[in-house]
C-alpha cells in the first residue's frame, strides 16, 4: 500500500464494506490501483470490533461531510483541516491522509448512509471521540457556520449521542461566548451543588479517559486526552468560580 500504510494499510474491518467502503476503496483505488486495495483489504477483513483503520477511514469520511456542508469545500478549508490532521497524527500521518482525502471530497456522499453504518458497528465512547474530531475540524479556524453545525448535529443524533453529550463536547470550542459552558461540559445543571460538581467531575473523567478508545491506536487515544483536560479544566474553572476545594 506504499504512502498509505499509516492510515489504511493495516486493513479494513467493517469498513470495508458498505458505504465507507464504497467512498474510501474508490479514493485509493484512483491512486493505487484497484486491485492492490482488494487485495489488502481482503487479507485484513475481520468482523466486530472496531479498528485503528476502520475508525480512520469514517472520519476522512465525516470530515468531508463537514467540509461539504455548505456546498462546497474550499482550499482554505483543506489548509485548516491540514493543520488539525499535522496536530493529531503527525505531519507524515496527515499528508498521506490528504491525499486519501481530497480524492473523498471528489465523490457524492449520503451523509446518513455512512452515519448509519458507523452506528451500527462502533462503540459509544468511539462514536463520542469521533464528533469531538469533527468538532475540532469545524472550529480549527476559530469559528463554525452554520451549516457544518447542523451536519455534526445531524451525525451525532444518527449516532444516538444523547443531547447532554452533544453539548459537553461542543462547550469547550464556546467558552468565549458562553459563561455557562463549565456546566454544559460537566453536564450539569447550573442550579448544581458543590457536591453534584465533584460527583459529576468524576463521572465525565471516567467517560472520558482516553483507555476508552486504546484499540483504535496511539494517534486516536492521544488526541482523546484533549477531550480529558476539557473535563478537568471546567471542573477547575467552577471550583475557582466557587471558591470549593
Amino acid at each position: 500500500m506504499g504512502n498509505f500504510a499509516k492510515w489504511i494499510g493495516g486493513g479494513l474491518g467493517w469498513a470495508f464494506g458498505g458505504p465507507i467502503g464504497a467512498i474510501i476503496g474508490f479514493a485509493l483505488g484512483s491512486m493505487l490501483g484497484g486491485s492492490e486495495v482488494q487485495q489488502s483489504s481482503q487479507r485484513a477483513r475481520v468482523a466486530g470490533r472496531t479498528s485503528e483503520q476502520d475508525f480512520k477511514a469514517s472520519l476522512l469520511v465525516m470530515i468531508a461531510c463537514v467540509m461539504k456542508a455548505d456546498g462546497t469545500a474550499q482550499k482554505a478549508e483543506l489548509a485548516v483541516v491540514k493543520k488539525f490532521l499535522v496536530a493529531n497524527f503527525g505531519e507524515q500521518g496527515a499528508l498521506e491522509a490528504l491525499q486519501i482525502l481530497k480524492k473523498v471530497l471528489e465523490q457524492p456522499i449520503n451523509e446518513t448512509e455512512v452515519a448509519h453504518q458507523i452506528n451500527q458497528y462502533m462503540n459509544y465512547s468511539s462514536k463520542l471521540q469521533l464528533i469531538r474530531l469533527l468538532f475540532d475540524v469545524a472550529y480549527a479556524d476559530g469559528e463554525v457556520n452554520d451549516a457544518e453545525l447542523s451536519t455534526i448535529r445531524r451525525i451525532a443524533v444518527v449516532f444516538g449521542l444523547t443531547q447532554a453529550d452533544f453539548e459537553s463536547l461542543k462547550a469547550p470550542f464556546v467558552k468565549n461566548i458562553d459563561q455557562n459552558w463549565a456546566y454544559k461540559a460537566l453536564e450539569i445543571e447550573i442550579t448544581a451543588t458543590n457536591d453534584d460538581i465533584k460527583k459529576a467531575y468524576r463521572r465525565m473523567a471516567m467517560k472520558y479517559h482516553p483507555d476508552k478508545v486504546q484499540n483504535l491506536g496511539e494517534d486516536i487515544k492521544k488526541s482523546a486526552t484533549d477531550k480529558f483536560r476539557a473535563v478537568n479544566e471546567a471542573y477547575e474553572h467552577l471550583k475557582k468560580q466557587r471558591g470549593f476545594v
